[in-house]
């Protein structure tokens, strides 16, 4: 016969354990990473996650047991969000905790980006600085969508898929900055590549919305 207390301490880390099981898969933390940049339809997120339909909807509901995001009908659609700010900041831990433990993190980053111009090592903190006090351009590559629900001040809104269409218009003799959902986003690789072979003195900025959050500065919502 178990005592109140061993009852009380079964019952409790069986609550937690929801959360473990509920983030155990890839594709599951891949999910909230992207719904910590907004709200998005099943439909935008198996695009992103390169999942079905059937399967994004599969790992959704398995989130949303956990409460951990939540659903809300508009119109022909249901959009999902995460359930509280704190789950992000969780989500963020994690891949930190991650980055800090786990060797093999560093070594799949540094395969990926050998080689690729642009994506040399920089002075984080002199770049942070710089994008700061508005001595570089900042573009944001992400949806449209996911610079409104929370971006960077001064960072101007252009999707990795319209960049080519606005070249012209950016200053050629500025240093461009390119920024997207984090150090494990490929957009502001993507970007960086297409600057450079372009002429432009560009570089990426890993840290995304949520770390500029997490590091007190001020984001901007609306356009």
């Amino acid at each position: 016969m178990k005592s109140p207390g061993r009852q009380f301490k079964d019952a409790i880390y069986e609550q937690f354990s929801r959360i473990g099981k509920a983030v155990s898969s890839p594709k599951r933390l891949e999910l909230l990473d992207l719904l910590c940049q907004g709200e998005k339809t099943v439909e935008t997120l198996s695009r992103e996650t390169g999942l079905t339909v059937a399967n994004t909807s599969q790992h959704l509901q398995t989130l949303k047991a956990a409460r951990l995001i939540k659903a809300e009908k508009e119109g022909l659609y249901v959009k999902y969000r995460l359930a509280d700010e704190m789950v992000c900041e969780f989500f963020r831990s994690m891949r930190l905790l991650a980055e800090h433990r786990l060797a093999e993190v560093d070594m799949i980053k540094r395969r990926f980006l050998e080689g690729r111009e642009g994506m040399e090592p920089v002075n984080r903190k002199d770049l942070l600085k710089r994008v700061i006090e508005g001595g570089v351009t900042v573009l944001d590559v992400r949806p449209v969508e996911e610079y409104r629900a929370g971006h960077i001040p001064g960072a101007l809104s252009v999707p990795l898929d319209r960049l080519k269409e606005i070249l012209a218009k950016l200053p050629a003799d500025r240093e461009i900055v390119a920024y997207c959902r984090g150090p494990f986003c490929v957009l502001a690789v993507q970007a960086v590549e297409v600057l450079r072979q372009q002429g432009f003195n560009a570089i990426r900025l890993e840290e995304g919305v949520q770390d500029w959050r997490a590091m007190g500065l001020t984001v901007e919502i609306g356009d």
